[in-house]
């Protein structure tokens, strides 16, 4: 039995000039999926998250209330953390690029731009210290060292080769269609 409104590959009526949420490029998207290593560890950290909620009723229960509100501190952070998590990467509009991380946001926008392109060079492995050789995808800007976007080591993409070179070739797309030469 099929169930149309269940899949997103259905097909449209051709009447419906209604543009897809996909097709607006005024709107900040992440032209990928996040890889198996972030949804893991935010996964993780809900999961603590909820433990320490737990403990948060617990301690309440017994009477300890600065205990308690010392607990469910914790636990909101925590799961602020793990909601952070899920937002790092790279986005694109029509706008610009951006690369969100843990504590701090670049955007760049199209016109200061010079290019975008995939290049060899040592790249961190999930974001620790240690170096391996890889290739990251970075926009080279008018001013200022080139930032890079993505890398073939990172936690979205690690052994996960062919969706690195899509979201880079998707990346390098949108900055060939909206960068000003």
């Amino acid at each position: 039995m099929p169930l149309p409104f269940l899949t997103a590959d259905r097909a449209f009526d051709a009447t419906d000039d209604v543009a897809l949420p996909f097709d607006d490029h005024d709107h900040w998207r992440r032209p990928y999926r996040p890889g198996p290593w972030r949804v893991v560890a935010s996964a993780l950290l809900l999961l603590l998250a909820s433990f320490v909620l737990l403990a948060t009723v617990i301690i309440a229960a017994a009477g300890t209330l600065p205990g308690a509100a010392a607990c469910f501190a914790v636990a909101g952070v925590t799961i602020l953390i793990a909601l952070r998590m899920l937002r790092m990467g790279t986005w694109v509009s029509r706008h610009g690029v951006r690369r969100v991380r843990l504590f701090m946001t670049v955007t760049v926008a199209w016109d200061r731009a010079v290019g975008v392109r995939t290049v060899q060079q040592p790249v961190r492995w999930l974001g620790l210290p240690r170096t391996v050789q890889g290739q990251a995808l970075v926009v080279v800007r008018r001013q200022g060292e080139p930032l890079a976007l993505l890398t073939d080591h990172n936690a979205d993409f690690l052994s996960r080769g062919e969706a690195f070179e899509r979201a880079a070739d998707t990346v390098e797309a949108w900055g060939d269609e909206y960068r000003r030469p």
